[in-house]
């Protein structure tokens, strides 16, 4: 077998909490992304089906806010940025 010049016993422990905290974080931004996604998608449909690019913009302005709450804020997540996403929606389907 090959020598890599590397015993067993060099090899550190694992930190599982530092792993599990970081699992936590990037599953928290990936829930608050993807809302977000889709806020700017609805904003975008509303803007280019019924020519409302003033209630895209305020849509986008506020998913912008909103993401930016829900990644400081780990209790709200990803509701901060579903609030323009609901609007947004019922922009689309009341325009």
């Amino acid at each position: 077998m090959a020598d890599h010049g590397h015993s067993a016993t060099d090899i550190p422990e694992m930190d599982y909490p530092a792993h599990e905290e970081t699992y936590r974080g990037f599953i928290h931004f990936a829930e608050v992304g993807t809302v977000a996604c889709l806020a700017i998608v609805a904003a975008l449909a509303v803007g280019g089906t019924k020519h409302a690019w003033g209630t895209a913009l305020v849509g986008t302005l506020l998913t912008l806010v909103g993401t930016g709450v829900g990644i400081a804020s780990t209790s709200i997540g990803w509701r901060a940025p579903a609030v323009a996403l609901v609007l947004m929606l019922l922009a689309l389907i009341l325009l």
